[in-house]
């Protein structure tokens, strides 16, 4: 049939058609949004990581000129409208924490990590509530900080907690302990290895932000703030302050950036909708990058270690880990699933495991609280399996990417379920193995490693074979973890009297080309440009509920619930014509943009035709309008796949890692748009590359952040990071109807291993297994060890 071919259909290398605006600085982000008369509001935090609060005096900070009013926990519990709770976890069911443990929105008696809020100012402009807060004097009594888990635990270690004197806030085990000693007993070969991450600060452009106004006559508090999950804010907001959700509006602009970091709900984005409920006047505030590193939730700090047994063959006969987590001073949002569940579900990696035992503690210290960053804990357990089936290769004496082949769950045996219940709905691992081993031509690549080794130069060869659960969601699966909801995700599609669509999703976009791959998938379903496609995401208006933008989850997910609200339209468009065209509706044909009757082509009417009837209804079947909203509830995750490849030389005189290639093969399923999948990757993997060998958050020995600036935060330039090759494979992913796997977070999770990995095998003559250096491997580490070893 005839009808519009236009481009932008799913598959299309697509450029992206929100970049305009930021290039050329026209997007407009939560601090840019002018507000008239609006208050500034700037954060007392507390200088020290541990200590007793015994008054805090704001008079003097009062008595500026410009100040408005300064609130304190105590005046916030003098006040009229209720004072805010404390901050929930999202999830409390799987593993039992006390609420106790949780993060107070503002702190009164006590502090337990450096920068917790003690008290808001709030100012004509943001200098004088700066002012203010430099005003305020508090009485400090001043205790012990422990910033290392390992210490924090010790029996003479101080207790952030009194109904917590060992700082132990859970204790998770999976598997049987005797079951796994006796797999060892049986074990031909065991090897071992230990990943101690290093916490890491996610840095996005731009720091969080917030405003808030209040509408004494409707009771409703609208705000704007820097997110990537609105309708979960505005559920935790209402909760926090005791106010009705449905007279809460939160709206996003464009984010800066996010990794995790913006998904859960802070102290300050609930102090400022309080503060303007209490004074019936906007209030803003924008995070200094000090602020940020300070007190937005941190990244990684889950140390494992473990060991795997083989038998004679080489074939993997268990694992057993130990884990500790540094969870900072409170128990935060879902970090007690992310470190212990939602990291063990991939512990196997692409191997056939048939037997597990974990154990993983989580540790209050006196640091910032530990949260989600991109990758979350599966970074470790990706990290941990790549890094023990590397030692295992030079226990046994077996090539490491033979070892890997040897155990890799065969294609023929999906979909799969591993020894932790999780199922592994499709891949081909040893196809993407063979694709990295031949781009990087590795039997002479090996060759060159000897050759070069006799002129004393140290060239390193690193493989890591990830697995990556997305389109977190279904029921089951958030049930048993104790999930606070099941993750289905909403989707509205309205096609206008001009035949023109508007798209919402309740998802967030803060980066990841939503407008484009979103519009792909609405114009290859409806047959039609992709410039007609609008798409909104980021305010509770539009949509009643939406889940947001984490876990990989957003095309898998939110890309679904479009595609099945597309399908609805057309089966109502489908419905319209029939009734017109008197046919039966069995016998009306749809592509391209267009219905025909089966036979009789002639007789036909273009989607937009079928909108502008929907819309005058003089004689349309049903309901006016052209429209559908869905809530996709996706029956299994898609298990993302792939292997990396890292190859670097190490000089063993100054520790410096230099790379000479980074390949990266990648089972996405189906590609919306490969050009943003590549984008996704490319990210990820500098963030990961980052983690092996930069970034690092230091505290001095008494709690006190000593990374607490840029200047002291190692972040990568371009420079440090090499040319990416990215190879696509595919195994579509066959529980949802794009066939798609998420892609944003495997960089990281491939690529830290994947490095590891590499410089341990460049310098395993020289005594270097990788064991006892902690990342991230700066060349100041990497020359003592080596050093050490000689």
């Amino acid at each position: 049939m005839s009808g519009d071919t236009t481009s932008g259909r799913i598959g299309e290398r697509v450029t992206r058609t929100e970049d305009a605006e930021f290039v050329t600085g026209q997007a407009e982000y939560t601090d840019d949004i002018p507000v008239a008369n609006a208050a500034h509001a700037s954060v007392l935090r507390s200088q020290h990581a541990h200590a007793k609060v015994h008054d805090i005096d704001t008079s003097a900070a009062e008595e500026l000129d410009g100040v408005i009013a300064v609130y304190t926990a105590e005046d916030m519990e003098a006040a009229e409208t209720s004072a805010p709770r404390k901050i929930p976890s999202m999830s409390t069911d799987y593993i039992q924490v006390e609420p106790k443990l949780f993060r107070p929105v503002i702190a009164s008696d006590r502090v337990r990590y450096q920068g917790e809020p003690l008290a808001i100012a709030l100012a004509e402009d943001r200098y004088t509530a700066n002012d203010a807060v430099s005003q305020i004097e508090v009485d400090y009594e001043r205790l012990d900080s422990v910033t290392d888990p390992e210490a924090a635990i010790e029996d003479d270690a101080p207790a952030l907690f009194e109904d917590y004197p060992d700082n132990v806030a859970y204790d998770w085990e999976f598997g049987d302990s005797e079951e796994i000693d006796e797999v060892f007993e049986d074990a031909e070969y065991v090897a071992s290895a230990s990943v101690d991450e290093q916490r890491l600060i996610p840095d996005p452009l731009e720091p969080r932000a917030a405003i808030a106004d209040y509408d004494s006559a409707s009771n409703e508090i609208s705000i704007q703030m820097s997110t990537q999950t609105p309708h979960s804010d505005r559920h935790a907001i209402a909760g926090i302050l005791r106010h009705p959700e449905n007279k809460i509006h939160v709206q996003v602009p464009r984010v800066g950036g996010g990794f995790g970091a913006k998904i859960h709900n802070y102290d300050v984005e609930s102090l400022v909708p309080w503060c303007a409920r209490e004074l019936e006047r906007p209030v803003r505030w924008q995070a200094t990058r000090s602020e940020i590193h300070q007190t937005s939730s941190h990244g990684r700090g889950l140390n494992l270690e473990g060991e795997a047994a083989f038998d004679e063959d080489g074939n993997l006969l268990g694992v057993r880990l130990d884990g500790l987590t540094d969870l900072g001073g409170y128990v935060s949002s879902h970090v007690h699933m992310l470190t212990t569940v939602l990291c063990i579900e991939v512990i196997n990696g692409q191997y056939e495991l048939p037997n597990l035992y974990a154990r993983i503690r989580g540790a209050l210290t006196n640091a910032t609280c530990l949260d989600s960053y991109r990758g979350v804990h599966e970074v470790a357990a990706i990290t941990f399996i790549e890094r023990l089936m590397r030692q295992s290769a030079t226990e046994i004496g077996i090539d490491p990417a033979e070892l890997r082949r040897r155990n890799q769950i065969p294609a023929d045996a999906f979909p799969y379920e591993t020894v932790t219940g999780t199922v592994y709905d499709s891949g081909n691992y040893q196809q993407a193995l063979d694709e990295a081993l031949d781009a990087i031509d590795y039997d002479e690549l090996r060759e060159r490693q000897a050759e070069l080794r006799e002129d004393g130069r140290y060239l390193g060869v690193g493989l890591s074979a990830y697995t990556h659960v997305s389109g977190v969601g279904p029921a089951d699966v958030c049930k048993e973890y104790g999930i606070f909801k099941t993750h289905w995700e909403s989707g509205r599609i309205t096609v206008h009297q001009s035949g023109t669509v508007t798209a919402y999703c309740g998802t967030m976009d803060f980066g990841m080309g939503h407008q484009t791959s979103y519009a792909q998938i609405v114009a290859d379903k409806l047959g039609i440009p992709i410039e007609d496609v609008e798409i909104i995401e980021g305010d509770t208006r539009h949509l009643n509920d939406g889940v947001g933008t984490h876990a990989s989850r957003s095309l898998v997910v939110g890309g679904s619930a479009l595609a099945e609200s597309a399908d609805d339209v057309i089966e109502k468009g489908r419905s319209i014509v029939a009734h017109q065209l008197e046919a039966p509706e069995a016998d009306i044909e749809f592509e391209d943009g267009e219905f025909w009757v089966k036979g009789a082509p002639e007789r036909s009417m273009t989607i937009q035709e079928v909108g502008s009837q929907a819309h005058r209804a003089w004689d349309v079947p049903g309901e006016p309008g052209l429209e559908a909203t869905t809530y996709y509830l996706p029956e299994q995750m898609a298990i993302t796949s792939g292997v990396h490849a890292a190859i670097v030389e190490v000089d063993p005189e100054t520790g410096e890692v230099e790379f000479e290639r980074y390949v990266s093969v990648d089972d996405a399923g189906n590609r919306v748009n490969p050009q943003i999948v590549e984008g996704q990757l490319h990210g990820g993997i500098a963030q990961g590359i980052s983690q092996a060998l930069y970034e690092d958050v230091v505290y001095d020995d008494n709690g006190n952040m000593v990374t607490s600036t840029l200047q002291d935060y190692a972040m990568p330039k371009s420079f440090h990071v090499p040319e990416v090759e990215t190879i696509e494979v595919s195994t579509p992913a066959p529980d949802n109807p794009l066939g798609a796997k998420g892609v944003g977070e495997t960089g990281p999770i491939a690529a830290n291993a994947a490095v590891l990995n590499a410089v341990v095998d460049a310098l395993e003559p020289l005594g270097f297994d990788g064991n006892e250096i902690d990342t991230p491997l700066t060349p100041e580490k990497i020359w003592k060890e080596v050093n050490d070893q000689i």
